[in-house]
Parts: C-alpha cells; sequence; structure tokens
C-alpha cells in the first residue's frame, strides 16, 4: 500500500548540532534498521527479514504482547515474473495465559505457473463457546469459558492452467481440545451429534482449489482481484473424527483511486458446510480477519456470509491509515442466511511499512457493543 520510502530526520548543518527531535528521529531509525523495518526488500540477504513487537487487544485473549515477522525472498533472482515470495510468523502471548504461533508461507516459483502455500498454526488459549447459531451468541447468558489447545497444518500446491488462473490440490489437519471448561456452564442446545461440546476434536482430508488471481502482490494488493473456491472433504478414512464436506467462496478485489490517493479494497466471503460438521468447525465471525470488533468463537453456525470494503489512504513516508465497514450473518441452512440480523463492524487503523509494501498493522474495530484492537503484519485481506 505504501510504496515511499521514508525521509528521517533532516540533517543537521555542520555549524550545528541535532536537536532533540533529530536525535529521537535518527535514535529511532537506527532502531527500525536493527529490527530490519527498513520499508524495503534486498534479495541479496536471501530470506530478507523484518521483526516488529507490539501491543494487542482482543475480546478473546485480553490485553498482550505479538511480535509479528515477515521474510521476503527471491527463489529464483532470474525470474522477473513472480512477486517476492514471503513468510510471515505470528506469536503472541497476553495477560489471560493465551500463547500461540502462526506461520503462513507464500512460494512462488517458475515464473509463477507454480505456487506452493502452507499455513500452520498452534495455540494454547482462553476461549468462549455460546452455543450455534446467531440467537445463542447473542444471549450472555451460555457464555462458556474453557481453555483451547488447537493445532493446524494445511499445505496448497496450485498450479497455472489459465492466464491468472490456477488449479491446485491440499490437505486440512485441524486438532482441538477443550479443557477447564466452567464448572456451571449451561448446555447449549439443538446440536447435532457431532456438534456436541464439549469434546476433543479432530478433522482431517484433502482439499481442492480452483483460483482466479490478478493481484499484484497478495500481502498488500493495490489492484487486481481475486476470486477463489475452496472445497475440502473431511473423511474418516483420512482420521477424521466425523464425514462433512466445506465449501469457501471468496471474491476480493483492489482498486487504486484516481480522485483521491489510497486503494479502495472490497471482499465478500462465503463459507457452506455440510454433514456432521463438529463445533469447532463451524462457520465463524469475528476474530483479526472476519468482521473486526467481535470475539472470535461468540457467533458459529454451518453457514456463513460476509461483506467488507476498506479504504487505504497514503500518508507521509511510511504512514497510513486504513478505515472500513463490514457486516455478516450466519444460518444453519444456506437458504436462510439474511433471516437473522445482520453483525456490523467499523473501524480505523493505522499502517508502517516495515518491508517494501508489506505493511505492520494496528487496526481498531467497533461492533455491535463489542471492540477490539489488532496487532499483526499484512492486511486483513
Amino acid at each position: 500500500m505504501l510504496l515511499s520510502l521514508p525521509s528521517w530526520a533532516s540533517e543537521a548543518t555542520p555549524d550545528t548540532d541535532p536537536s532533540l527531535y533529530q536525535r529521537g528521529q535518527q535514535w529511532f531509525a537506527r532502531v527500525l534498521e536493527e529490527l530490519g523495518a527498513d520499508g524495503g526488500f534486498d534479495p541479496d540477504k536471501g530470506i530478507d527479514w523484518s521483526v516488529m513487537p507490539g501491543p494487542f487487544y482482543t475480546p478473546e485473549k485480553s490485553l498482550g504482547i505479538g511480535v509479528s515477522t515477515v521474510g521476503l525472498y527471491l527463489p529464483d533472482r532470474n525470474d522477473t515474473v513472480s512477486q517476492p515470495s514471503s513468510i510471515t510468523i505470528n506469536g503472541f502471548g497476553s495477560i489471560n495465559g493465551s500463547l500461540g504461533i502462526g506461520v503462513e508461507s507464500r512460494t512462488f516459483l517458475k515464473e509463477d505457473k507454480y505456487r506452493l502455500f502452507i499455513d500452520a498454526e498452534l495455540q494454547d488459549a482462553p476461549d468462549v463457546f455460546y452455543g450455534i447459531g446467531m440467537d445463542n451468541g447473542r444471549e450472555v447468558a451460555n457464555l462458556v469459558n474453557f481453555e483451547l489447545t488447537e493445532y493446524r497444518f494445511k499445505p496448497q500446491a496450485m498450479m497455472r492452467v489459465l492466464p491468472s488462473t490456477y488449479i491446485g490440490a491440499g490437505f486440512d489437519l485441524v486438532g482441538t481440545k477443550a479443557r477447564e471448561i466452567d464448572a456451571d456452564a449451561p448446555q447449549p442446545l439443538s446440536l447435532a451429534p457431532a456438534a456436541q461440546f464439549p469434546e476433543k476434536s479432530f478433522s482431517a482430508g484433502p482439499s481442492l482449489h480452483l483460483v482466479h488471481d490478478s493481484r499484484d502482490f497478495i500481502l498488500n494488493a493495490s489492484e487486481g482481484r481475486l476470486l477463489q473456491a475452496d472445497v475440502v472433504f473431511y473423511d474418516e478414512a483420512f482420521g477424521s473424527d466425523s464425514d462433512f464436506q466445506k465449501v469457501t467462496l471468496n471474491y476480493s478485489d483492489y482498486m487504486t483511486l484516481d480522485v483521491v490517493p489510497g486503494i479502495l479494497a472490497w471482499q465478500w466471503i462465503g463459507e457452506f458446510n455440510h454433514g456432521d460438521v463438529p463445533w469447532d468447525q463451524m462457520a465463524t465471525l469475528g476474530g483479526a480477519n472476519r468482521l473486526r470488533g467481535y470475539e472470535q468463537g461468540r457467533y458459529r453456525d454451518r453457514q456463513m456470509t460476509l461483506a467488507q470494503v476498506e479504504y487505504r489512504q497514503p500518508l507521509r513516508g511510511r504512514h497510513g491509515m486504513v478505515y472500513w465497514v463490514g457486516a455478516g450473518t450466519l444460518a444453519d441452512r444456506v437458504s436462510e442466511l439474511g433471516d437473522e440480523k445482520w453483525l456490523h463492524t467499523l473501524g480505523v487503523g493505522y499502517r508502517f511499512e516495515i518491508k517494501q509494501r508489506v505493511n505492520l498493522r494496528l487496526d481498531m474495530g467497533f461492533g455491535n457493543g463489542e471492540n477490539g484492537f489488532y496487532f499483526a503484519v499484512n492486511e486483513a485481506f
């Protein structure tokens, strides 16, 4: 989003000493350089890393410290077509005992003919369960507090078959364990046998992917669009506790504006689950990407749809702001989507370019009676 390089402190003249403000800027610039947050990308470094610590507050994890690390690299220095590959690592710890780490690897090969994506996550953190459905999520009395241990591994390999169009396959493996559940927790009603809570849950199965992706840079697109259809077949043959299917559709579009400086981005996502869906694999709203401002895990059901629009405004140097609005809803059946009241969100965020076109983001989201402050690397979508 933010392409201009920094103009840090003005150089002091030989006849004058730098002011306190200038010395502060120079010190801050040195700190950023030591952390690798120089706003550029040097392929000669192999993997050009940047590390940024910072605070966060979310309804589910409380106040904490996060460390976001991003590394850019070129697998083939002679490949002038592929965008830079990346490794993003987000770790966190909070005052309520939350600990976790997530890794996202995006590798582009052979002039972007092949793509290899890997997502991995491990966390041990307090979580919440209100039951299934929008009505249960709105009832504060339904709250069940518990400790969640979760791990996930999701590799995908894709091959280009048409311009900007890819087909691929992968695998999704996720395990969860709920413990230290409230002794007087209410027992949510109307759950399918596979969705009963609490219990251990393990889901695994192969996935298929059809993608049209014309974005100029997937970590922070300024133009192009993403049309993606994913389907995962969780099956007992692969060790899954239950048989079910998950279909996810994603349409995201990005446009550089002419009238005012900046980028307009918008997204629609639909997630549709069929079969004996366990409670931890229901579609959810909330968290750092899907309707920022809502407690992740509070609203969940079999079917989900959401839309969000974001204006990304560049400021001086490597700084920028983001403003967004969004809405989403859940239902048991696809035909019932929209029958319940929608959840709405709006928010504002600050951006700082730590690597070339890679932003540190600090977002403050406001929902219907909830809010959250998020710290991460890369855009929400």
